[in-house]
């Protein structure tokens, strides 16, 4: 078999190359030239190899100032964005893709929408074909896997919280949903002077951060204010017991508010059913099955592998694991390979096991593989004693109030 190459991802165009600084070009080019020189004066006298003059010369190259190895682009969208650690890439002169990550973006200084100033990873020396006018794509975006990572599951209904002081020696919070469901506690407190001097303002300030935190719940603080008479000395423990007292009655309120919303009506007509036609592979055992795929203009269904009417040979399992490939024997792994193409083909396979024999067919178009077999005789004869066992024991009738669609009289 020949040798495949690893797949690329080129990523979708997202701009182009607007200028390129020259100073980290000439820099490079210049700290290059001496160390070549050098490298080969060195090789000639016997001091240094060749190849570590070469290295000498790359190292020097690679040694060019960061702060003056960066490109403008200009990007196809004003309203996108670049972000550190973004992966470009672009198509040298020989149509081959070449790989540029970024260390720093930032808007250029022009200040004009979609224009951006990049830092790549790698010398721009060292960035092969890279060119003014050049197209430059995007295959890995930093923000798109930030929010991918981010918890996706998690829904929070935002909630206001105001705490005042309605008399004295009385705290009062009150809790506001967005979907207009409202709640109160209320809760005694000694009125103690803070034990270091405080302003009103930072007393409610001290109030109004331990009231944010609302943990594990379903709501989320959108604004948390505190208005007291006065500075007081609040302890956490009964502001905690206060903003748990006032979750739980806004939490009772939209239950006993809830209004579940109305059943939807079916579509008529029906949808259609993709098919006219279903196999065992449908899995349709019981007559509710039956008469929806009926409803949705199924033709022909054919009842489940259980219901003991497919005797013949069926795919008893169609699984995506190939033996041909794993015995390098795939058609497709053969396709462009010299001397090997046209010679293999998708025959039949066999697995013996004892006295069973099971055919391996195999499906090159979706790439799969059938596991073809019958029943075994005493399974089926254990499912038709099981059913004349039921029927002996007799079966629940069962009455219409008119006769069934697709009934006649015997």
């Amino acid at each position: 078999m020949g040798a495949f190459d690893s797949p690329k991802n080129p990523g979708t165009p997202i701009g182009w190359v607007l200028a390129i600084n020259k100073a980290a070009v000439n820099k490079a080019a210049s700290k290059a030239a001496p160390a070549a020189s050098a490298g080969r004066q060195a090789a000639k006298a016997g001091r240094q190899r060749p190849a570590a003059a070469a290295a000498l010369s790359a190292t020097t190259t690679a040694n060019a100032s960061a702060a003056d190895n960066w490109l403008d682009v200009q990007l196809s969208d004003s309203a996108a964005q670049l972000s550190n650690g973004d992966g470009l890439c672009y198509y040298d002169l020989r149509g081959e893709l070449v790989g540029m990550a970024i260390n720093r973006a930032e808007p250029a200084p022009s200040g004009r929408p979609g224009q951006w100033r990049i830092w790549p990873k790698d010398p721009i020396a060292s960035l092969k074909d890279l060119r003014k006018d050049l197209t430059i794509n995007r295959n890995r975006d930093m923000h798109w896997q930030r929010m991918l990572e981010r918890p996706s599951s998690q829904r929070r209904i935002g909630l206001w919280a105001t705490l005042s002081e309605p008399q004295p020696g009385q705290l009062l919070l009150q809790l506001s949903d967005e979907d207009g469901f409202a709640a109160s506690a209320q809760a005694a407190h000694p009125q103690q002077a803070p034990r270091q001097p405080q302003t009103l303002a930072e007393s409610e300030r001290a109030a109004a951060q331990q009231l944010q935190r609302f943990g594990n719940t379903m709501f989320e603080p959108l604004a948390v204010q505190a208005r007291l008479q006065q500075s007081w000395f609040l302890p956490a423990s009964l502001l905690n017991h206060l903003r748990r007292d006032a979750l739980a009655a806004l939490e009772a309120a939209r239950a006993s508010g809830y209004v579940r919303p109305p059943r939807a009506q079916p579509v008529e007509p029906p949808a259609p059913f993709p098919e006219d036609t279903l196999t065992y592979l449908a899995n349709v055992l019981n007559h509710q099955a039956h008469a929806f795929y009926l409803k949705h203009g199924v033709q022909v269904i054919d009842a489940a592998y259980e219901a003991d009417q497919e005797l013949g040979e069926v795919s008893l399992m169609i699984t995506k694991h190939c033996v041909r490939y794993s015995m390098s024997l795939c058609p497709k792994q053969a396709k462009g390979v010299i001397g090997v193409k046209g010679t293999i083909k998708a025959e039949p396979l066999h697995l013996i096991n004892g006295k069973e024999r099971l055919t391996l067919r195999f499906d090159c178009k979706p790439c799969e593989m059938h596991v073809v077999g019958k029943i075994k005789p005493g399974v089926l004869a254990q499912q038709r004693q099981a059913q004349q066992q039921a029927l002996a024991e007799g079966v629940p009738m069962r009455f219409y109030r008119q006769r069934p669609a697709g009934t006649r009289h015997v």
